[in-house]
């Protein structure tokens, strides 16, 4: 091994110890815990100085995905689970039956414009 290289590696020349002084200040924190209905706990840091009405009643469990309340008791329950849905079933809630026939219409006699391939209009 080469005398002269450093102990760490990948450390810089003059670099030091990392401690609290070189990070700056930190500030004063309070910690909340939240539960969800599995009873796992979930907890979040928040300043001091916040406001408690600014502090959120509920939160999302990373773990579970459940909504997770304030109360160990009452946890939240999950009011109602929305199944998937896919882009065609959003756009059949904007489009009546009819005015998804037209669009289609337009869409193709555009395309067919386009390709040249335009049918006698009726």
């Amino acid at each position: 091994m080469a005398s002269g290289g450093s102990a760490i590696r990948g450390s810089r020349v003059g670099a030091g110890p990392m401690g609290e002084q070189d990070r700056g200040f930190h500030a004063e924190r309070i910690t909340i815990s939240y539960w969800d209905a599995l009873g796992n706990e979930v907890v979040r840091h928040f300043a001091a100085n916040v406001p408690e009405e600014e502090i959120p009643e509920t939160v999302d469990s990373p773990s579970t995905g459940l909504p997770a309340g304030r109360d160990k008791d009452n946890p939240p329950v999950v009011a109602k689970l929305e199944p998937y849905k896919t882009h065609l079933a959003y756009v059949k809630e904007r489009r009546t039956e009819e005015e998804a026939a037209q669009l289609l219409d337009e869409a193709l006699q555009q395309l067919r414009e386009r390709r040249g391939k335009v049918p006698a209009k009726k």
